[in-house]
Formats: structure tokens, sequence, C-alpha cells
């Protein structure tokens, strides 16, 4: 029996998986066939969408071959046109060269006309001056003086009276012109005048400040003096010390020498040395700015840095207790309205005025008077000959250019304004009186008048009694007895004039 069972038990269980085997079959078949369906399908879905858009872009690209066949035709119609019109041109020019040259060909022809009729004009006219002279037995030479030697006897008084009336409407209207622009400068420049002294005083919180300035057996003021090569004097002016020297620049550095041992409060031998070092190094420091707002005020630009310092130096520098960078400054500006006024280059007028008494910064290191020294330092640093000129010649006579004139005129005006200059009015006139008495000591002279504020001496000479050679002996003999007797600043020019003249009476 349980034989049995196992057999039926084997039997129904491979029944059992054969007809699971069958229905698992069926059913994948199912399902293979549903998605191959679904595959043809998407796949007949997707050969539409590709035949449209194929469809599409062929449409796309017919309408951009079109376009472009459109935009190429435009394009050839423009090239077209625009050939036609050079074609045109080039047919235009070539008819107005040919017209051109015919009309060259024609002035040749004229030209050549003109030259054989002029030719032959100077032909006759030759010919015509042989007969005339053959005839009158006169050369050409002859015939013309004799007929200027008859035009000026008959009419030499009308010519001399025609000459002087010219002579006197130009000087006239001339001297007017002058006067005009002279005074116009003068009324555009308006400066004010700070006379330079020879001492500078210095305020003391106390009058026990001097006692320690002293020193012990006034060692500080020796070293002090000794350093910056100034006298300092101590006297009963309270809170108070004066810097006496003729040297600005020495008594500006002895100043800021004692304001730094002042406010320091430590005043003895060393310190006053550190001090001096400091005092010239600030020294140095406000030469170039000075010379750099100078150069800033007047407006010109283009200097060497190291000429710039030497103009700065100017700043200590007096004449006739006038500040020398102060008046070159009034100069360059004085330069620059009366250039403007004539026309001529301002900014060069500019630059020559401001430059003219560069000299006088080194004229106390250097050999030489101050214009002799400003053409050596403007050649050194390499400035043109324009501008070299009013530096050498601007006390000359006769400056050689324009800018050398105007300069000198700036020069002299800043220098005669009332109150630039000071000067003992008897000291003046004294020194003026010795002038005149030391070229009166030479035989020969009748008049001497001294001049320009001393600084020229004008010598009249007999004609009789001196010859032109010993005029220049006269001149240099006087100059040296000056130099010997006098003491004066700057230079004086001494000018001999012999002049001769002449009398005759028609009776």
């Amino acid at each position: 029996m349980e034989y049995l069972n196992y057999v039926l038990y084997l039997v129904l269980a491979i029944g059992g998986f054969f007809i699971g085997y069958i229905f698992y079959k069926k059913s994948a078949g199912s399902k293979i066939n549903n998605a191959s369906e679904k595959a043809n399908r998407l796949l007949s879905e997707a050969r539409l969408k590709e035949k449209e858009l194929l469809l599409k872009a062929q449409d796309k690209a017919l309408k951009i071959i079109e376009e472009s066949k459109k935009e190429e035709a435009s394009r050839r119609l423009e090239i077209n046109s625009l050939q036609k019109r050079l074609e045109e041109r080039e047919n235009s020019f070539s008819q107005k060269l040919l017209d051109l040259q015919e009309k060259q060909q024609k002035l040749y022809d004229k030209v050549t006309e003109v030259q054989e009729i002029k030719e032959k004009i100077k032909e006759i006219k030759e010919e015509q001056e042989i007969k005339l002279e053959k005839l009158s037995n006169l050369s050409r030479e002859d015939a013309k003086n004799l007929i200027l030697k008859d035009v000026e006897e008959k009419n030499s008084e009308d010519l001399m009276v025609r000459v002087n009336k010219l002579e006197n409407n130009s000087e006239d209207t001339i001297d007017e012109k002058a006067r005009d622009l002279l005074a116009l400068a003068m009324q555009r420049m308006v400066s004010s005048y700070t006379v330079e002294l020879t001492t500078t005083t210095i305020d003391l919180p106390n009058d026990e400040m001097k006692g320690r300035i002293i020193g012990r057996e006034g060692r500080n003021i020796k070293a002090i003096e000794k350093m910056t090569g100034v006298e300092i004097i101590v006297d009963d002016t309270p809170n108070a010390i004066t810097v006496s020297g003729f040297s600005l620049i020495r008594r500006h550095i002895a100043k800021k020498v004692l304001d730094y041992l002042i406010k320091d409060g430590r005043i003895h031998p060393t310190k006053i040395e550190e001090a001096v070092e400091n005092a010239k190094k600030d020294i140095s420091i406000d030469i170039k700015k000075a010379g750099e707002e100078a150069l800033y005020e007047v407006g010109v630009t283009g200097f060497d840095p190291k000429l710039v310092q030497i103009l700065g130096r100017l700043k200590y520098r007096t004449s006739y207790g006038q500040n020398a960078l102060r008046h070159s400054v009034e100069v360059a500006h004085l330069a620059g309205m009366l250039a403007e006024e004539l026309g001529a280059d301002v900014t060069l007028a500019k630059k020559g005025g401001l430059l003219h008494d560069i000299g006088k910064a080194v004229d106390h290191e250097v050999q030489g008077n101050h214009t002799e020294i400003g053409r050596d330092i403007a050649k050194k640093f390499g400035l043109s000959p324009e501008l070299i000129a009013p530096i050498e010649t601007h006390h000359d006579d006769h400056p050689i250019t324009l800018i050398s004139v105007i300069v000198k005129v700036a020069d002299a005006i800043s220098s005669a304004r009332p109150g630039a200059r000071s000067d003992n009015y008897e000291n003046y006139v004294h020194r003026l009186e010795e002038l005149e008495r030391i070229a009166l000591t030479f035989e020969g002279i009748e008049k001497v008048y001294a001049i320009q504020a001393g600084r020229e001496v004008r010598v009249f000479v007999q004609s009789e009694e001196i010859n032109d050679f010993q005029t220049h002996n006269l001149a240099r003999d006087i100059a040296k007895k000056i130099e010997n007797e006098l003491k004066y600043p700057g230079e004086i020019k001494i000018n001999v004039i012999r002049e001769l003249r002449v009398t005759e009476y028609a009776r």
C-alpha cells in the first residue's frame, strides 16, 4: 500500500510539473508576443518621426538656399553697379588728365613765347643803350650819376626836409608806442617789496637764555660764530639777540641753529655742531623748494633739477637789498608780458627773465662777473643759444636778440621801481661824486656824468687833445682807478666819448 502511495505521489508530481511547464510556456509566449508588438509599434512611430524631421530639414535647407541665391544676386547687382561707377570715374579722370596735359602744353608754349619776346626786348634795349651812348658820348654809369647829381642839386632841400620829417614822425611814434607798452606791462605786474637787511633778530623765551647761549667763558657763542660765519650781538634788548652778517644764507643758518638750540634746551659745542648740520640740510631742502616754486609761479618747465637747485640759491642772495629770486621772478613775468605785446616767444622770454641773474647764485664762489658766470652755467646745462643770449647780454647796450632786449627792459623796470632797492641817500650821492671825481683827475677830459644809479660813467673828452686810440687806454685807466679806490656792488661801465664837430659858414 505504501508503495502504491509513493508511486501515486510521484505520478501526481510529474503530472503537475508538466502541467506547470505547459502553463508557463503559454504565458511566456504571450508576453513575448506583446513585447514584439510593442517594439514594432515604437519602431514604426520612430520611422514616422524621422520622416517628418527629414522633411522639415529639407524645407529649411531649400529656404536657406533660396535666400542665399537672392543675396548673391543682390550682391552681384551691387558689384556691377560699383564697377560701372569706377569705370565712369576712370574715364572721367582720363579725360581730365588729357585736358590738363593739353593746357600744360599750351602754357609751356606761351612761356617759351614770352621768353623769346623778353630776349627780343632785351636785345632792342641793349641796341638802344649802345646808340644812346654813341650819341651822348656817355656810358651808362656816367649818365646815371649825372642824372642823380642833377636831381640832388635841384631837390636837395626838399629831400632833407622830407627825411627830417619822416625821422621825427617815426621817433615820436616809436616813443609813444614804447611808453604805452611799458606802462601796460608795469600796470599789469604789481608786486610788494621787502627790503633785506644785514641783521636778523631772534626772540628768546627769557633773558636767562642769553647766558646759556654765551656759555662758560663764551665757548658756546664762539662755536656758533665760528661754524656759521656770522656775528651774534647780545645787548640789553629784552628777550632778544641779533644775528649780523652780510651773507643772507649764513644768517638763516645761524637763525635755524639758535631756534633749534633754544627749543632743545641743551646748548654745548657738540649739540651746536649737530644743529649746524641739521640747519644746512634744511636750507638745502628750502633752496630746492624755492627753485621749484619759482618755476611753478612763472609757469615754465624743462629745467635740469641741478639748475633748479642753483636757481633756488638766489633766495639767499640780494642786490641793493632786493631779493634776487623775487627780482628774477618779477623780471620773468614782465618779460612774458612784453613778449606777448610784441608778438615774441612768451615762454622763451619768461625763461630768459627767470635765469638772467643765475650767475649771482655762485658769483661769490666763481671768478668773473655774474653775466659771464650765468653764460657758463647755461652752456653747462645745454641750454639753447636763444636762452643763453639774454643771460649774457642783459646788461649790454646793444643786445643781440629781441628776447635779450625784452629781458633787459624787464630787468630795468624791476630794478627801478620805487622801493625795490634801498640805499642810503648820502652814500648814494657820495659814491656818484667819487666816481665823477676819479674820472676828472685824468687830463683831456671835458665833462663826466655818473648815471644809471652809479652803474655807468660817461666821460666826454676833448677831441683836440685825445685821439681815438688814446680813448681806449683812458677807459681802461679810469676803470682800474675806480677798482682800486672805490668799493661798490656789481660792476660799473666806463663809456669814453670822443666827438668831433666841424662847423662852417657860407657867406
